[in-house]
């Protein structure tokens, strides 16, 4: 069951912290509104950690909410990147200067980070006329599979979550996976593009994994957080799997049928109109 609010303090101008689950402050809830990317805030009492930061025009008001919640910015441990898209990741930069903390992100996500790679990040969508800044960002600590991150009196364990992208990782703390963009609440997953890095069959694996896993909520990068529905997941693996055998998706697909039974009428000499 969700975590109600907890009134801190009567000070002018402080805000009540809205925790939805103990120690787990998401700040799209805690803004009641729509921010680009959901943040969360896990605190471990005498320090926090931010997963993930969101656009750089909106870092100010993330940061406003942190501190009217009676959050010291210097008590910021760690941003950890779940992945290096930049709606994730636009702000770190200057939220890394501003907290003083560590950035913390997958290997795979190091070099599209701290070279800025606009095409890998999606900063940079020529197509859609997209081209957003994306500054380069140093990586302080690399976590991998198996990893713990420990804040204050809490610890997360470090999933590697591959598919949407390469690097893209999942923390497990409790009944909690804060599971990235790996799966959404009505069944859709992150994007599926070759630019992108995008596995299939990774996304697959990581999509089973996460179905068969024991937590109780998924609590991802878009969107409202969400029970844990088995069937549900075989559904989105299902579609998947016929993905990978689609020309749809181009090189992210692992065969196209059709091309090996063309070659093969050919060969017999069949014209089938």
């Amino acid at each position: 069951m969700l975590a109600t609010g907890v009134l801190l303090g009567v000070e002018l101008g402080m805000l009540e912290r809205h925790y939805i689950f103990p120690g787990v402050i998401e700040l799209n809830v805690q803004a009641r509104r729509r921010l680009g990317v959901n943040i969360y805030l896990i605190d471990g009492g005498s320090e926090y950690i931010l997963i993930d930061i969101g656009f750089l025009d909106e870092l100010t008001e993330v940061l406003e909410l942190i501190r009217q919640m009676n959050f010291s910015l210097s008590a910021c441990k760690m941003i950890i990147a779940t992945h290096a898209d930049a709606d994730h990741t636009q702000g770190i930069v200057r939220a890394r200067e501003i907290l003083k903390c560590k950035v913390a992100a997958h290997p795979l996500s190091v070099e599209p980070m701290e070279t800025g790679d606009e095409i890998v990040t999606y900063a940079r969508i020529d197509a859609q006329n997209i081209h957003i800044p994306m500054p380069k960002c140093k990586v302080d600590v690399t976590l991998d599979e198996g990893d713990v991150v420990q804040v204050g009196n809490r610890a997360l364990t470090v999933w590697h979550t591959p598919g949407h992208t390469a690097g893209q990782l999942s923390f497990r703390m409790g009944n909690l996976l804060f599971s990235g963009d790996n799966l959404f609440r009505d069944g859709c997953v992150g994007v599926i593009d070759a630019h992108h890095g995008s596995s299939i069959p990774d996304y697959i694996a990581s999509l089973k994994r996460i179905r068969d896993c024991d937590a109780e909520y998924l609590l991802p990068s878009h969107g409202p957080i969400f029970r844990r529905d088995a069937s549900m997941i075989d559904k989105t693996i299902a579609r998947l799997e016929t993905y990978a055998h689609m020309a749809d998706f181009g090189t992210c697909a692992v065969d196209w049928p059709l091309l090996d039974e063309w070659e093969d009428e050919l060969a017999e000499g069949k014209l089938e109109l």
